[in-house]
């Protein structure tokens, strides 16, 4: 405490030298003291320094760079130096010795630079933020192939289901569709529905029979249900957590004509982005017997389809884009060259960065988890799906308490970032979320670039465990990575959490790293320089949006950059990046 008001002390001792020796001349009272300004010259009565003069106006802009606290030093620096530096030119020769004249000089030039710095960042966040204010807008997603249906889709009987897609240890998956109906033809008497027996099952072999042979865009997530009950709000407050990247309309059907709410303090709802799956359709329904299922799932069926079955009648079915594979079997087929597998790298960090800023954390990212489709050109599109066993409370944030081993500290224990495999519980134990898939992404981008997981253990092959690895164990990725990417992936593998970065600045790192070569090449980046490359950026990026190149996934990802432009991220990034490539 002592420290405290002596370092509080120094604090008012400094600001009244400051306010003696720049005072302007004038009338006083009391003791000496000058006169205080009046509204005309100064703040207003009950009035502090960036408080709006007005009751309707808007307060003023207290600019960047500095901590809120020092309100007074951020609003009278500019003035500050300007009387400092008139003060100077205008004393008398005598009226000062040579030492004063200097330490004024300095003094007032110094807290010139400081408020030529703070300008240039008010500058740069400001170009940031129109600039962003533009591609929000051009960056919308395109409406669910449901949308003209908007009312249609919440009854497993209005869809045509194909083959098996996949399955994990809570649901399996099968392509769907939904037939092409005359706008007076009900539902019921379409082809390929039966009235009273659920689904039509079209196996492939089939398909030639069929009158108008289907595509299947869609894909039908059915959950196994073996404790949650048989009714919907118990099916929906269980798997609650399936919910979160679900549309706006994605419950309707159950909940009538307005689209339902979700309790305050329940699973938060996710915001679309590119690189995360969106779920069209959520309803429940009654158990069918879906191809495979005998053979594959038979434990998790009712009674009634399985004898020996523990599921029960009825469970949640989810409906959602039809994408081509996994990014496990993507890599199995495929070996993407190193700036390809650094661009899909990329677009799990934006998908990371955009469920930290919402404020969830997926906790069971692994290659089964990401779905690819690959563009015109080949090249793919990633998208993070399976939420099971996300943290997404309103309550907690992404600091979840960790009172006891009971609480879940999510899915796949080969990829949990450090500071969640090695937390012990305790009454005030909180585990932080914030940069733990950003850690699970890092272990991703050795699979991407072609090496196995370094956690994962592969018959006789040694692995390496997130509790007890240190960072100088890592393999080494290939000499035909970039450096950049090299550096990163093991910044994103660093057991501190202060030294790792985060999602939102490992992703703007490796943007510039990609299309900014020129700009960083400069030994001085200052911010008119990096304003001036995204102004040259975001014209480039809008003419290729409106040619041919479109749906290229390069072209998106910078349309998703520059949607999410902050200033500070992006400096905290480009200085990161000089620094590596300084220390190459």
């Amino acid at each position: 405490m002592a420290v405290r008001q002596a370092l509080g002390r120094g604090l008012q001792l400094g600001r009244a030298l400051l306010l003696r020796f720049t005072a302007k001349p004038g009338p006083t009272y009391g003791w000496g003291r000058p006169e205080r300004p009046g509204p005309a010259a100064g703040w207003g009565r009950g009035e502090r320094p960036g408080q709006a003069a007005g009751p309707g106006a808007e307060p003023r802009s207290l600019g960047l760079g500095l901590p809120g606290r020092y309100r007074f030093f951020r609003q009278s620096v500019a003035g500050l130096a300007a009387r400092l530096q008139r003060q100077f030119v205008g004393r008398p020769r005598g009226g000062a010795g040579p030492c004063g004249r200097a330490v004024f000089l300095a003094f007032g030039l110094g807290l010139g630079l400081i408020e030529e710095k703070q300008a240039e960042g008010r500058r740069a966040a400001s170009a940031c933020e129109e600039i962003q204010a533009v591609f929000t807008q051009k960056n919308k997603l395109l409406p669910d192939p449901l949308d003209a249906r908007r009312w249609q889709g919440f009854r497993l009987e209005e869809y045509l289901i194909g083959k098996s897609i996949g399955k994990g240890c809570s649901a399996a998956v099968y392509e769907a569709t939904m037939p092409v109906l005359p706008q007076n033809q009900q539902v019921a008497g379409s082809i390929g529905l039966l009235p009273g027996r659920g689904p039509e099952i079209i196996p492939r072999g089939e398909e030639e029979q069929a009158p108008l042979a289907p595509a299947f865009p869609l894909a039908i997530k059915m959950m196994w249900n073996i404790s949650a009950g048989s009714s919907s709000e118990a099916i929906f407050s269980t798997m609650s957590q399936e919910l979160v990247p679900a549309s706006r309309v994605a419950l309707a059907g159950e909940y009538g004509a307005v689209a339902h709410r979700r309790s305050k303090g329940g699973p938060k709802q996710l915001a679309a982005h590119p690189n995360v799956i969106r779920v069209f359709r959520a309803f429940t329904s009654s158990v069918p017997l879906l191809p495979g299922a005998l053979l594959d799932y038979p434990d998790v069926l009712p009674p009634r389809l399985h004898p020996e079955g523990l599921g029960h009648g009825r469970t949640l079915f989810l409906v959602m884009k039809n994408y081509s594979c996994t990014l496990r079997q993507y890599l199995r087929g495929n070996s993407p060259s190193p700036r390809l597998a650094t661009v899909m790298t990329l677009q799990l960090l934006e998908g990371v960065a955009h469920l930290v800023q919402q404020g969830v954390a997926h906790r069971d990212l692994k290659s089964d988890n990401v779905l690819v489709e690959p563009d015109a050109d080949g090249c793919p599109w990633l998208v993070i799906t399976d939420f099971g066993c996300c943290l997404a409370d309103e309550r907690v944030g992404l600091q979840l308490p960790f009172t006891s081993w009971y609480v879940d500290r999510g899915g796949n224990g080969c990829l949990m970032a450090p500071e969640v495999s090695t937390a012990c519980p305790g009454p005030r134990a909180v585990i932080d979320y914030s940069k733990a898939d950003a850690w699970a992404v890092g272990a991703l981008a050795y699979e991407i670039f072609g090496l196995p997981n370094p956690f994962y253990g592969q018959g006789s092959r040694a692995h390496l465990e997130s509790r007890s690895y240190q960072e100088a164990q890592l393999p080494a990725l290939p000499e035909s990575v970039p450096p950049e990417a090299r550096q990163l992936v093991r910044s994103l593998l660093q057991r501190d959490t202060s030294k790792r970065p985060s999602a939102r600045v490992a992703a703007n790192l490796l943007h510039l790293s990609l299309w900014g070569e020129r700009t960083l090449a400069l030994k001085d980046l200052k911010p008119d320089k990096m304003i001036g490359w995204l102004l040259q950026q975001s014209a480039a990026t809008l003419l290729a949006n409106r040619l041919a190149e479109k749906n290229c996934v390069e072209t998106k990802m910078k349309m998703l950059f520059l949607a999410n432009l902050e200033y500070e991220a992006l400096s905290q990034a480009a200085l990161l990046l000089c620094s590596w490539r300084a220390a190459l």
